[in-house]
């Protein structure tokens, strides 16, 4: 058995191959032993593995003691919302918006925060230690010391009754909303969540059969969704990911509004109503540069943090902050949430909308002048390798040197897949995509491509 690292978000890989069912159950029974606590909550989206996995890691958890509390398909924003409520860990079975095949599994703590890379350190050190061990660990539970594994629907009643209290007396009545649901775990209940807030919902992508998750819809491509909206002359479209922990809009006129433009939407929103905490939202580094600039002449601070909505969180909770996001569509509005929460953010748009009895097309033009923004993936086999790779931090001196102070160029290894991610900003997007185009062959040339 390999040893699973954690990444951005959790221990992700093809399931049945990189992420098996001996490593979910050693990843449950390691995941007992560090946060200790005797019951854990367990939910999944619709991948045809996640029963599969979901079975392994309670299994994990129950033969270190743990009773395990199955909560079914649910988005991840709503295992952490009861997971915050109840006071005990979560462990979600997820890969959010990857395809089908992939699968992952995210572990929350007993307040519905994601853990803390110290503490996933020693979840990793104690799998090594279970794998050691084997069949013949003297430490085994028996008898009356394992764990049960029982289902409990009324997790997703709270996560319900939560989300429909998120604008209070307000509505959105009369507004015509298409919703796509990925084919994942918000099909069940996002519709009825705007539908009882007073729209009139149409959906798309909303018939999940287990291989369907994000499979050409969601917030990832939300082409379709555009068409949808403009056909039906409908106010808005949301685009859920496979988990909706992440949103994508779309306004009437097929025009997309990604997580920038939304957090940008909120900031202004909260600050107008004295509500932004601080006058300060907290981004990371892949958010664009006419986002910063933008906040800037609306008088807002900005903390920018590394991707990953765990670091948004933190500086969210450093800082006493209450608004923060990434450009992907993961927003986390700090008073009613620990993570992301598509629907969530979904519900709070269409209130904005609705109050300022304007439209989203309205209210985002000429909020964010974007610069030019080129991003591309390089296939590698060990995308940590990236740190010691002096050649291409070289490039990266040269080209930001370039670009002055017109541009910008991120380097990262993903946290989720064998992939280094470079994004450059510049004034065009021909010298952007030269850019990219250089710092792809230093990429390259420097750690090589995934063996085929």
């Amino acid at each position: 058995m390999a040893l699973a690292r954690f990444g951005t978000d959790g221990v992700r890989g093809v399931a049945n191959a990189d992420l098996t069912p001996e490593l979910a159950v050693a990843l449950g029974r390691a995941a007992a032993r560090v946060l200790g606590d005797r019951e854990f909550l367990v939910a999944r989206d619709t991948r045809r593995s996640g029963p599969l996995l979901q079975s392994a890691v309670s299994a994990g958890l129950a033969a270190e003691g743990a009773d395990v509390v199955d909560l079914g398909v649910l988005p991840t924003p709503g295992l952490a919302l009861v997971s915050a409520v109840r006071g005990v860990p979560g462990v979600m079975v997820s890969a959010s918006h990857n395809p089908f095949e992939d699968n992952g599994i995210k572990l929350f703590g007993p307040g519905g925060m994601k853990l803390t890379a110290e503490v996933e350190s020693a979840v990793e050190q104690a799998m090594e230690q279970v794998e050691t061990a084997g069949p013949s660990d003297p430490s085994a539970r028996v008898g009356a010391d394992v764990g049960w594994i029982a289902a409990d629907p009324t997790g997703a009643e709270t996560y319900h009754k939560h989300l429909g209290s998120a604008i209070g007396d307000r509505r959105i009545e009369g507004m015509k909303i298409v919703l796509d649901c990925a084919n994942g775990a918000a099909a069940g209940l996002a519709p009825q969540v705007f539908a009882e807030a007073g729209a009139s919902v149409t959906t798309i992508a909303c018939d999940p059969d287990g291989a369907n998750i994000n499979a050409g819809c969601g917030s990832t491509h939300p082409e379709d969704l555009a068409a949808a909206v403009v056909s039906s002359g409908a106010d808005l479209g949301l685009a859920f990911d496979g988990d909706a922990d992440r949103l994508v809009a779309v306004d009437h006129t097929g025009g997309i509004a990604d997580g920038d433009v939304l957090l940008a939407l909120f900031a202004v929103d909260l600050a107008q109503r004295g509500e932004l905490v601080g006058g300060t939202v907290v981004v990371t580094v892949m958010t664009n540069l006419g986002f910063r600039r933008a906040m800037e002449e609306k008088g807002i601070g900005v903390r920018e943090t590394p991707v990953g909505d765990r670091h948004v969180l933190e500086a969210l909770d450093a800082e006493g902050l209450v608004l923060g996001g990434e450009q992907s569509g993961h927003i986390i509005f700090r008073n009613l949430a620990t993570t992301g929460d598509g629907i969530l953010t979904g519900l709070l748009l269409a209130d904005v909308i609705v109050r300022s009895r304007s439209s989203l097309a309205s209210l985002s033009t000429g909020l964010i002048v974007r610069l030019p923004q080129v991003v591309e993936n390089v296939a590698v086999e060990d995308p940590r390798r990236l740190a010691g790779a002096t050649g291409v931090w070289e490039t990266v001196a040269a080209v930001q040197e370039e670009l002055g102070a017109s541009g910008r160029v991120l380097l990262r290894p993903s946290g989720t897949e064998p992939l280094v991610r470079i994004m450059v900003e510049a004034v065009s997007e021909d010298q952007a995509a030269r850019a990219v185009g250089r710092l792809y062959r230093a990429v390259e040339g420097a750690l090589g491509p995934v063996p085929g």
